[in-house]
Formats: C-alpha cells, sequence, structure tokens
C-alpha cells in the first residue's frame, strides 16, 4: 500500500486548520509529490474531524512524468481551488500534450481556439487565438507567470486590422518553455483586470523547482508538411543549476523551430458591389431583374506558402538567501520569421468591367436573408477584355514578443508576505516590405459558378493573356506594443473566524501601441522621371523619359521589364477543394519579383505616404490599480470576497484629411494629413465574490459572481477620421455623414455569474457540470454613432467667409451595445484499468446583442473527446475537437463566418530509459477543410493546410 504523501495530510487537514492553500499555491506545491503518489492516491478527503496539525510545504521539485501522472496533477489543482480553475500540466520537462499551447488549451470545456487572428486573413494549420466561453479571443487576458506579455502579429492584415489588440498569439509561445497552463473563468479581486471572459496564466519553471543539482534536457527532431511536402529541424534546450543549500539556481532554455507551410484556397473576396443603372447600364437594361443583386467582386485560386522559424529562449536566476525571501529574474525572447509568398489568379465580377459584355447562362439565388446573389453567369466581349488580375504578393514579414521581470516574495512574519513583481514587455509585428505585381486578365470569354456557400466556385477564362497592370502594396508596417509595470501585495493571515487571510495590493502599468510611418508602394521608373501618366494609367508605350528621351526599357510595364512566369502551381494544388477553377498557374519567382520591385516601384518615404491606407495610429494607456480581498473558510466551505479599484487614463491618436486653410503635418501624393488626438479617463470598480462548497467527500460545488472588463481594442480606439460635408453650409442645419474610429468607446464591462459541480469519484476521475452567464453593458460592435467635429463650411450661394464650426455627423463605426452569453459546460475524465482513459467535454454558448445580431468569436457548440493508453515505457493520445460554426467578424463589407470543423490529432511516446525517449506528434490528421462564407448563398474562401509530423527524440540527465 503507498502511503499518503505529506500535502495529502495537509489538505485532510484544512476544515479545522482554517488554513487552505490558494490555487497557485497549490498547484506548486503538488509539483512536489512522486509520480507513483498522484497517479495513484485518490483524491484526498475533507472530514470535518481531521485534527489540526500544521505542516511545511515540501520544497518544491519536478518529478512529474507521463499522461497519467500529469492528468491527477490537474486534477488535483482544480478540486482545491475556490475559483473555477482549470490547469493543463506538461508531461515531462520540455514536454506538453500538443507542439502548440493552444491545441492543449483546446482540451478544456470552454475553450475555444481559433487558426487566424481576425476575419480577413483565412485560416492557417496551427491555432493562434484562444476564447473562453464562445467569445471573442481579445476578451480573454492572456499571461505569463502572472504578468502581460506584449503581442505581435506576422500577418499584414492582422497587424493594423481592427478585432485584433487585445488578443495574443500562441504562435510566438513554445510549449517547451511551459510548466503548466492555468485556465480561470471566474475573477477574483487579487487578479489584472482585462479578461472580460477570463484569463489564461502560462506558467514556466523557476531553477530551485528541480529535484537534481544539475538537469540538462534536450530535443531534437524534424517537422513534416505533407502539403508542402518539406522537412524542417526542431531543437530545444534546457541547462538548469541549483546549490546543494537550494539558495541560487540558474536556468537557461534556447529554441529554434522551422516550419515550412502551403495553404491551397479558392477565395470569394466580397460581395460588396450591387448592379444598378448607374454602375452597369447597358447590362441592366439588357436584364432588369439585375438590379439589385449582389456581384462577387473577386475569385481566385490562391497558393499560400510561408517558411517560419521560431528561435528565441528564456534564462531565469532565482535567489533564495533565506527561507523567508525568494527573488527571481527573468528575460524572455521570441521571434518568429514569417516570410510568405500569396499568389491569386482571379476573376473580376466587377459593374464597369461586365457592363460591355453579353451575359447568358446566368442565374440569382435569394439567401435566407432576402438578398439575390448573382451566383452564374457566362460573359463574352466583342473584343478581348479585362476580365481579372493576377496578384503575386511576396512580404518579409516577421513577429517578436519579449519580456524582463523581477519578482519578489518577502515572509516578514509567520502572518505577513509581501510580494513584488517589476517589469517590461515588448512586441512588435513587422511587414517590411511586400513586393507586389498585379497582371491584367484579358480574354472574350468568362464564367463563373458559385456551388453553394461551403464549396469552392468554379471559374475559367477562354484563352487569357496577361499584361502588367499595377504595383500596390504598403511598406514599412511596424507595429509597436509595450507596456511597463509594478506591483506590490500583500496577504496577512489572520485564522479569526472564518477569515483566513486578507490579501490587499497596487499595480500600476503603461500600455503603448504605435504604428512607424507607412509607404504605401506604386510604379516607378528605373531611372528618369515618369511622364504620359494619368492618375493610375501607365499603358502608355514608354510612360518613363531620360532627358526628355522616352525610355520604355526603364518603364514597370514593358513587356521586357516584366519577368517570366517561370514558377507553377504544384501539380496537385486544389486537391481536395472541388473542381472548376483554374490550377495550372504559373508565377515569377519570388526572388525575380523583390528584384523587379527594387527597380521600378516607387517607395519614397514622403511622397508615397499615406496614413489611411497604412493604418497608421498610436495609443498610450496609464491605468492605477488598487484591490482588497478577504480569504475565507469555514467547516467544509470556502472561498473569497473583494474588490478591485482601476484607473485607467487613455490616449489615442491617428490622421484626418486636413482641412481648408490649416498646415498639414503629412503632405504626400495620397494629400495632405493632420494628426488628431483624444485623451479620457475613467474608473471601474469590479467586485467580486467565490465560494467552495464540499457537499460530500467526493463532490466540490462552487458559484462565483464578479464585474469584469476589458479596454477596447487599440486600433478601434485610433481617433482616424474622414467626414463627408456634402450638403452642409453654414446657414442650414444639415447633419454630415463619415467613417471614424472611436476613441470615446467604452470598455466592455460585463457582470459574470459562474456555477459548477464537480464529483471526483475515482482517482484521476471526475464528472462536471456547470453554467455561466455574462451580462455585457457595452459590448463593442458595428454601428453607428452621433458625434461633434470642427469643419469648415461657407454659404449656400457662396458669399462670405468660411467659417471653422462645429456640426454634428452620424459616424459608421465601432460602438457600444448591450449583449448577453449564456451556457453550459460537461466534463468527463476517468481512467480505464490502470492504463487506458478516456475524457470529454462539451460547451454550449449562447451569445448575442442587444439587436439579436451574433457576437464575434461566438462559438454555440464545442465538444472535445479524448483517449489515452500509457505503461512505464509506451504512451499514445488521441485527440478530437469539434467546433461550430463561427462569426469571425466583417471582412470587405460583409459579414465572414467560419464553417464548423473538426480536428484530429494523436502522439506516440516511447521511453527506452529514464534518460532518453522518442516522440511521434500528429497534427491536423483528417486533413480539415476551413471553409468561409457570408451568407447561405455567398461564400468566401475554402482552404487546405494539410497534416504536420513531428517526430522528436528527448534526452534528459
Amino acid at each position: 500500500m503507498i502511503e499518503p504523501h505529506p500535502l495529502c495530510t495537509l489538505y485532510t487537514q484544512e476544515s479545522s486548520m482554517k488554513f487552505r492553500l490558494s490555487p497557485i499555491t497549490a498547484a506548486v506545491a503538488l509539483l512536489s509529490m512522486p509520480v507513483s503518489t498522484l497517479a495513484q492516491t485518490a483524491p484526498p478527503a475533507t472530514p470535518a474531524s481531521a485534527p489540526a496539525a500544521k505542516a511545511e510545504v515540501p520544497t518544491q521539485t519536478v518529478e512529474i512524468t507521463g499522461i497519467r501522472a500529469s492528468l491527477q496533477q490537474a486534477i488535483n489543482v482544480k478540486r482545491l481551488a475556490d475559483a473555477n480553475i482549470d490547469v493543463v500540466t506538461a508531461e515531462d520537462i520540455g514536454k506538453m500534450p500538443d507542439k502548440n499551447v493552444a491545441d492543449s488549451l483546446s482540451r478544456i470545456a470552454g475553450i475555444s481556439v481559433i487558426t487566424s487572428a481576425a476575419a480577413g486573413s483565412g485560416g492557417f494549420d496551427e491555432r493562434d487565438r484562444v476564447g473562453l466561453r464562445g467569445t471573442n479571443p481579445s476578451l480573454t487576458q492572456t499571461l505569463v507567470d502572472g504578468h502581460a506579455i506584449a503581442n505581435g502579429d506576422w500577418f499584414v492584415l492582422d497587424q493594423t486590422g481592427a478585432g485584433v489588440g487585445r488578443s495574443v498569439s500562441y504562435t510566438l509561445l513554445p510549449s517547451e518553455l511551459v510548466s503548466r497552463v492555468e485556465v480561470h473563468k471566474s475573477a477574483e479581486a487579487s487578479q489584472i483586470e482585462g479578461g472580460t471572459a477570463g484569463s489564461i496564466n502560462i506558467i514556466t519553471r523557476t531553477p530551485l523547482e528541480f529535484r537534481k543539482n544539475l538537469t540538462f534536457e534536450a530535443s531534437l527532431g524534424m517537422v513534416y508538411s505533407d502539403l508542402a511536402g518539406e522537412s524542417d529541424p526542431q531543437a530545444s534546450a534546457l541547462l538548469n543549476f541549483r546549490n546543494n543549500e537550494r539558495t541560487f539556481g540558474l536556468m537557461v532554455q534556447a529554441f529554434s523551430e522551422k516550419r515550412s507551410l502551403r495553404r491551397d484556397g479558392v477565395e470569394t473576396l466580397g460581395f460588396f458591389n450591387r448592379l444598378d443603372s448607374s454602375n452597369a447600364p447597358n447590362l441592366v437594361a439588357a436584364h432588369p431583374e439585375l438590379a439589385g443583386v449582389y456581384l462577387p467582386d473577386l475569385i481566385g485560386s490562391a497558393l499560400f506558402e510561408q517558411t517560419r522559424e521560431r528561435k528565441g529562449g528564456l534564462v531565469k536566476a532565482q535567489f533564495r538567501p533565506t527561507k523567508d525571501i525568494d527573488l527571481v529574474l527573468t528575460g524572455f525572447s521570441s521571434k518568429l520569421g514569417a516570410e510568405n509568398y500569396n499568389r491569386n489568379y482571379l476573376m473580376a465580377v466587377r459593374p464597369g468591367l461586365i457592363n460591355s459584355a453579353t451575359l447568358s447562362n446566368y442565374e440569382i439565388t435569394t439567401g435566407k436573408n432576402g438578398d439575390r446573389t448573382l451566383t452564374g453567369g457566362t460573359f463574352n466581349w466583342a473584343n478581348a477584355s479585362t476580365a481579372g488580375y493576377y496578384d503575386m504578393i511576396s512580404r518579409d514579414a516577421s513577429a517578436e514578443s519579449s519580456f524582463f521581470n523581477l519578482e519578489g516574495t518577502f515572509k516578514l512574519s509567520n502572518a505577513l508576505t509581501l510580494s513584488s513583481n517589476i517589469g517590461t514587455t515588448k512586441g512588435k509585428g513587422k511587414t517590411l516590405s511586400q513586393d507586389v505585381v498585379e497582371l491584367a486578365i484579358r480574354t472574350d470569354r468568362a464564367g463563373f459558378a458559385i456551388n453553394g456557400p461551403h464549396s469552392a466556385p468554379a471559374f475559367s477564362f477562354n484563352n487569357p493573356s496577361m499584361t502588367a497592370d499595377w504595383i500596390f502594396g504598403t511598406q514599412n508596417v511596424v507595429v509597436h506594443d509595450k507596456e511597463d509595470w509594478a506591483q506590490l501585495d500583500a496577504e496577512y493571515k489572520l485564522d479569526t473566524g472564518m477569515l483566513r487571510s486578507l490579501k490587499f495590493g497596487a499595480r500600476s502599468a503603461t500600455h503603448k501601441r504605435h504604428t512607424d510611418p507607412t509607404v504605401n508602394q506604386g510604379p516607378g521608373c528605373a531611372s528618369g522621371t515618369p511622364y504620359r501618366v494619368t492618375g493610375f494609367d501607365w499603358s502608355q508605350p514608354s510612360a518613363c523619359a531620360v532627358n526628355g528621351v522616352d525610355a520604355p526599357q526603364n518603364s514597370p510595364f514593358a513587356a521586357a521589364s516584366l519577368p517570366a512566369l517561370s514558377a507553377s502551381y504544384p501539380s496537385n494544388f486544389g486537391s481536395g477543394l472541388g473542381s472548376g477553377f483554374p490550377t495550372q498557374i504559373g508565377y515569377i519567382p519570388a526572388d525575380a519579383l523583390a528584384a523587379y520591385n527594387a527597380s521600378f516601384a516607387n517607395r519614397d518615404p514622403i511622397a508615397r505616404r499615406s496614413p489611411f491606407d497604412g493604418g497608421e495610429y498610436s495609443v498610450k494607456e496609464s491605468t492605477t490599480a488598487v484591490y482588497v480581498q478577504a480569504n475565507l473558510e469555514g467547516d467544509a466551505w470556502g472561498g473569497n470576497v473583494g474588490v478591485r479599484l482601476v484607473r485607467t487614463k487613455q490616449t489615442s491618436g491617428s490622421f484626418r484629411p486636413s482641412r481648408d486653410g490649416e498646415t498639414p503635418d503629412v503632405s504626400s501624393l495620397f494629400g495632405n494629413f493632420n494628426a488628431t488626438s483624444d485623451s479620457r479617463t475613467y474608473t471601474d470598480v469590479l467586485p467580486s465574490a467565490s465560494v467552495r462548497l464540499d457537499i460530500t467527500k467526493d463532490v466540490v460545488g462552487r458559484m462565483s459572481v464578479s464585474r469584469t472588463m476589458t479596454r477596447a481594442d487599440y486600433t478601434a480606439l485610433s481617433a482616424y477620421t474622414s467626414l463627408n460635408t456634402n450638403g452642409m453650409f453654414l446657414d442650414n442645419a444639415a447633419v454630415g455623414g463619415g467613417t471614424a474610429g472611436n476613441p470615446g468607446l467604452k470598455p466592455v464591462r460585463s457582470t459574470n455569474i459562474d456555477a459548477n459541480i464537480s464529483w471526483y469519484f475515482a482517482p484521476r476521475a471526475y464528472a462536471s457540470v456547470g453554467a455561466f452567464h455574462m451580462d455585457l453593458a457595452s459590448y463593442i460592435t458595428n454601428g453607428s454613432f452621433t458625434a461633434t467635429y470642427p469643419v469648415l463650411l461657407g454659404n449656400t450661394g457662396g458669399g462670405g467667409d468660411v467659417q471653422l464650426v462645429d456640426r454634428q455627423f452620424v459616424i459608421t463605426g465601432l460602438t457600444n451595445k448591450k449583449a448577453t452569453v449564456s451556457g453550459m459546460e460537461f466534463a468527463f475524465e476517468t481512467p480505464i484499468g490502470n492504463n487506458f482513459g478516456v475524457g470529454a467535454n462539451y460547451t454550449l454558448s449562447n451569445g448575442s446583442d442587444e439587436d439579436g445580431k451574433l457576437l464575434r468569436g461566438n462559438v454555440k457548440n464545442a465538444v472535445n473527446l479524448t483517449g489515452y493508453y500509457e505503461n512505464d515505457v509506451f504512451s499514445a493520445r488521441v485527440n478530437y475537437n469539434h467546433m461550430d460554426d463561427i462569426f469571425l467578424g466583417l471582412d470587405r463589407g460583409t459579414e465572414y463566418f467560419q464553417k464548423g470543423v473538426g480536428v484530429l490529432s494523436a502522439s506516440l511516446g516511447y521511453k527506452f530509459n529514464a534518460n532518453f525517449g522518442i516522440t511521434l506528434d500528429m497534427q491536423n490528421l483528417n486533413n480539415p477543410t476551413l471553409v468561409n462564407y457570408a451568407s447561405d448563398v455567398q461564400p468566401r474562401a475554402i482552404y487546405k493546410n494539410g497534416r504536420q509530423y513531428y517526430l522528436t527524440a528527448r534526452v534528459k540527465f
């Protein structure tokens, strides 16, 4: 029989002692338990008659190895917590259950993970963002070791796009660094504010946790991506030293991971054009039934290829000169090289292009919302005309994140403990260059057919030819993200009645996010100067001159200037997506395209600067928070009650077009612009209360009520303004229109109720059911609002002086609305015999705003199934995760959904001895198809990313 571990004894004494470890302390302390104890000891009981003996928490060591031990660890921490918490723990040093932290989190009830930051970027093979309870990932706060981490995005549309700013990209966080991940589904006053739906805390190791004085762990492997057909190296290493006295330790971790990615897709880029007599008079006159019909703007065969190289490391020094003082100094850096090449061979169903054609074999389909859409047709032109475009875009992209942090714990007496945390974190997303050329596709006949919202559309050209059409692309997109913070907390143990301890503290932070000046490139001359160029028309035989003499060799669109399409789409492009779309397509190699742009693109940083098109903005937030929290304990119950007071000072800046008579801050070919800013200060009072009730020795119930908040996304707060004053004069009261950022957005404030009951019916086993409700008083969504702006106006007849006056405008943009999210969670986990085990969870979430519209990020149904086998040398795990359709936001003027999809993954492990083993991790085994759509008759994209296989050898001493 196995003797109970001292910690098990400690936990059985909690009712009489009126002393209980916090969830975080319990998690750390449980790491000291031997594997055999974790795997075989039943969950601790809590009889009221337990003796009131004190016990010392054992010195921390890391000995958690294997699937069963990590699952027992997670269950123990969950059971001991007052609030609703879930935990995923590493199976060994450097070995999380999955290669990606987000994949591991997807196994927890209430978690939804998506493969892209926002609408518009499509979907990739790696989980990137994490949301809680069917909400937008921006409403879930991600921390590392209890503090903020600055973010960087590699994809250009995510770097300055709306809806991205508050979420964190998990592609920068390698799983090898993680000891455990805590998911807090209910708030406490002592937690940093910012997670309306909840928070995720990624915990790294500390040097004095390790059992041995010197520990070395390394992994070396390869990843094979079957669609890309490439194998790439992956390596990581850890070296930890601690002295015999456990007063000093130093841990160094490093990683270098390369991966090739290929995504095949067929995209439909928007349905925002509607036919009418003004934009297509000939076509509508010939077919009156086409009036008011939506058109698919662009339909294309899209090939995306990328090489991702993630490099970095973590260094941590720990000083414990006495048992009452503990200092930890941490530095972390992660950089992701993400060069990518996107090619899209597109048919353009645009009014201006198809108006001169005759239309036959067409079909109009009416959707459930009543909108009519042209879902098929053949266009014939008398002469070869532009019927499409071919975009080739190669990007020098990267992302990075780092932090430097000093935390300390000082036990001033048996009753009073102070803890401090001071640090800084920086993130950066960069697209330094976009090498681009757009070719016009000309033909006398083209046709398309939309095959429903969940299938690839078909399209074709008759004997197409291509000529150079344009050079575009924003350059020097650099988004900086930084936060500095200082925090002081105290806990005073009282052991007075039901008041176990009192926690109180303060935190101050400054967060800044801003962009560098951007450059919006266009065509230029290799040498000499442009001439015979009007607006966007560079179609003259020679558009460049040297000393007044034609120089066609210097023109970007001369036939001799354009590089050859010497490479081709892969022979299996589009396999599994459908049929009827072009697949045998040539393209310019990336290096040749870069050389072409270096010679023929105009990237003048002054003349080509466009603050609007480049998405330039800045946001600064200074926050101060104080809190007090009482931790309570009684016979067979515990909990906490507290309040957090937060003051936020917010300043946001952007650009607007200059008004007549103003001296511009920026003047370029795109116009004159002036900087604009807005400042505001607001205070939030965030009360919270949680209670845990030990109903029986095996059944635990929890309930919590809290007030939470998440500040608006950074891009949403930008003071960008574009006003339309048509019809407005000094002598009338006309109201103007326009679009603008909304620096007056309130944070998303919510009142949350959470209830859960769990039955721990056997070792490594539990079943739970829970319900949750979020009453979001100020959810942020698309809408309109009225605002006052200063504008220069004259009189109707033109007489008198122009005057600067304040006038009202109805602005289209983001605004606050009421919303609710309600749902239930079910979870089950149990071993089968000594070596097998299964787990399952299901989440139901219904979210809508006051108008009945879906909330961004809402997933109604999500299910996760897991099975495993493990003995002393061999382990195997299989996992299946399925999410319902998810609303990702707006893109190109239309709603953007991702169809429900399931993902199958598996892992195998073999341990040759205590020091050496191999693992095979397999992701996306079912080769999932990602489908995006706008409505029941309007498809947006269909993608395949293929499967990934990670073979890794691990050594540990």
